[in-house]
C-alpha cells in the first residue's frame, strides 16, 4: 500500500515510519506544502534496487578499462534504439 506523509512525520512519528519500511519493505513518500520532496526506504530495499546497476556499472568500467574503443553519442543510441524496437 502506497504510504504519502507530510515531511513532519519524519520527525514527529519516525518509529512508525521506521516500522513501514524496514518491516513492510515498502517505501514512504514524504511531502512538503503538499509536493513530493523524497523517499525514505529501507536499505535492503534501496540495495536491491541498485545492485544490478552497481554491477552493470563496474562492468562497464572494465571494458573500458581493457579496450581503446569508443563510441560516439550516436552509435550508443541508435544501438539502443534498435534494441527497444526489437524488445516490441
Amino acid at each position: 500500500m502506497l504510504q504519502i506523509r507530510p515531511v513532519s512525520d519524519l520527525r514527529n512519528k519516525f518509529s512508525e515510519i521506521e516500522n513501514i519500511v524496514s518491516t513492510n519493505r515498502h517505501p514512504v513518500f514524504l511531502t512538503k506544502n503538499g509536493y513530493g520532496t523524497m523517499v525514505v526506504m529501507s536499505l535492503d530495499l534501496y540495495e536491491s534496487l541498485t545492485d544490478n546497476i552497481e554491477a552493470r556499472l563496474d562492468e562497464a568500467d572494465f571494458q573500458s578499462e581493457s579496450s581503446d574503443k569508443r563510441l560516439s553519442h550516436e552509435e550508443v543510441f541508435s544501438n539502443l534504439r534498435s534494441k527497444i524496437k526489437t524488445a516490441r
